[in-house]
Protein backbone atom coordinates (compact mmCIF):
# COMPACT_ATOMS: atom_id res chain seq x y z
CA UNK A 1 0.00 0.00 0.00
CA UNK A 2 1.14 3.56 -0.92
CA UNK A 3 1.73 6.10 2.16
CA UNK A 4 -1.01 8.59 0.57
CA UNK A 5 -3.51 5.56 1.13
CA UNK A 6 -2.84 4.44 4.57
CA UNK A 7 -2.54 8.22 6.30
CA UNK A 8 -6.44 8.39 5.54
CA UNK A 9 -6.74 4.68 7.19
CA UNK A 10 -5.14 5.17 9.78
CA UNK A 11 -6.78 8.69 10.86
CA UNK A 12 -10.06 6.62 10.53
CA UNK A 13 -8.95 4.02 12.90
CA UNK A 14 -7.95 6.66 15.20
CA UNK A 15 -11.02 8.69 15.05
CA UNK A 16 -13.21 5.83 15.45
CA UNK A 17 -11.42 4.96 18.66
CA UNK A 18 -12.43 8.31 19.91
CA UNK A 19 -16.31 7.74 19.62
CA UNK A 20 -18.08 7.13 22.67
CA UNK A 21 -21.55 5.39 23.20
CA UNK A 22 -24.24 7.44 24.28
CA UNK A 23 -23.90 6.41 28.37
CA UNK A 24 -27.23 5.80 29.79
CA UNK A 25 -29.48 7.73 31.47
CA UNK A 26 -29.20 8.40 35.29
CA UNK A 27 -31.55 6.74 37.30
CA UNK A 28 -34.15 8.01 39.57
CA UNK A 29 -33.87 7.81 43.11
CA UNK A 30 -36.97 5.69 44.86
CA UNK A 31 -36.69 7.87 47.99
CA UNK A 32 -38.67 11.18 47.54
CA UNK A 33 -36.49 13.89 48.50
CA UNK A 34 -36.93 14.97 52.43
CA UNK A 35 -37.77 18.39 52.64
CA UNK A 36 -36.53 20.62 55.16
CA UNK A 37 -38.80 22.90 57.36
CA UNK A 38 -38.29 26.11 59.61
CA UNK A 39 -41.18 27.21 62.11
CA UNK A 40 -39.37 30.50 62.90
CA UNK A 41 -43.36 31.50 64.49
CA UNK A 42 -42.14 28.71 67.24
CA UNK A 43 -38.95 31.00 68.22
CA UNK A 44 -39.98 34.74 68.99
CA UNK A 45 -39.96 34.64 72.26
CA UNK A 46 -36.85 34.94 71.99
CA UNK A 47 -36.57 37.91 70.29
CA UNK A 48 -35.52 40.42 73.19
CA UNK A 49 -32.91 37.73 74.62
CA UNK A 50 -29.13 37.30 74.23
CA UNK A 51 -27.88 35.52 71.58
CA UNK A 52 -26.18 32.83 73.73
CA UNK A 53 -25.26 29.60 72.46
CA UNK A 54 -28.37 28.28 74.61
CA UNK A 55 -30.63 30.87 73.34
CA UNK A 56 -29.50 29.84 69.91
CA UNK A 57 -30.30 26.06 70.02
CA UNK A 58 -33.46 26.50 71.83
CA UNK A 59 -34.25 28.77 68.87
CA UNK A 60 -33.23 26.08 66.53
CA UNK A 61 -34.79 23.38 68.32
CA UNK A 62 -37.84 25.35 68.96
CA UNK A 63 -38.49 26.42 64.67
CA UNK A 64 -37.59 22.42 64.00
CA UNK A 65 -34.55 23.87 62.38
CA UNK A 66 -31.86 21.88 60.59
CA UNK A 67 -29.25 24.55 61.54
CA UNK A 68 -29.19 28.15 62.77
CA UNK A 69 -27.05 31.23 61.89
CA UNK A 70 -26.39 34.03 64.09
CA UNK A 71 -25.99 37.39 61.63
CA UNK A 72 -24.91 40.86 62.98
CA UNK A 73 -24.97 43.99 61.98
CA UNK A 74 -23.23 45.02 58.83
CA UNK A 75 -21.89 40.96 58.41
CA UNK A 76 -21.39 39.75 54.91
CA UNK A 77 -23.75 36.71 54.17
CA UNK A 78 -24.63 34.32 51.42
CA UNK A 79 -28.18 35.03 50.28
CA UNK A 80 -28.68 31.46 49.01
CA UNK A 81 -32.34 30.46 50.46
CA UNK A 82 -32.04 27.28 53.14
CA UNK A 83 -35.48 25.99 53.92
CA UNK A 84 -33.93 24.24 56.69
CA UNK A 85 -32.19 26.76 58.01
CA UNK A 86 -33.30 29.25 61.46
CA UNK A 87 -31.68 33.24 60.64
CA UNK A 88 -31.37 34.80 63.76
CA UNK A 89 -30.77 38.27 63.45
CA UNK A 90 -29.01 40.31 66.42
CA UNK A 91 -27.99 43.80 67.67
CA UNK A 92 -24.66 45.58 68.35
CA UNK A 93 -25.63 44.60 71.66
CA UNK A 94 -25.72 40.58 70.90
CA UNK A 95 -29.28 40.85 71.66
CA UNK A 96 -31.67 38.77 69.28
CA UNK A 97 -33.86 41.50 66.87
CA UNK A 98 -35.78 39.12 64.64
CA UNK A 99 -35.59 35.74 64.02
CA UNK A 100 -36.76 34.20 60.24
CA UNK A 101 -36.05 30.49 58.00
CA UNK A 102 -34.05 30.91 55.25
Amino acid sequence: MKPAVLIPVALSAVLAACTSTPAAPPMSDPTPPITAQCHAEDAQSLVGQPATASNVELARTRAHADMARVLKPGQMVTMEFREGRLNIHVDANNVITSIRCG
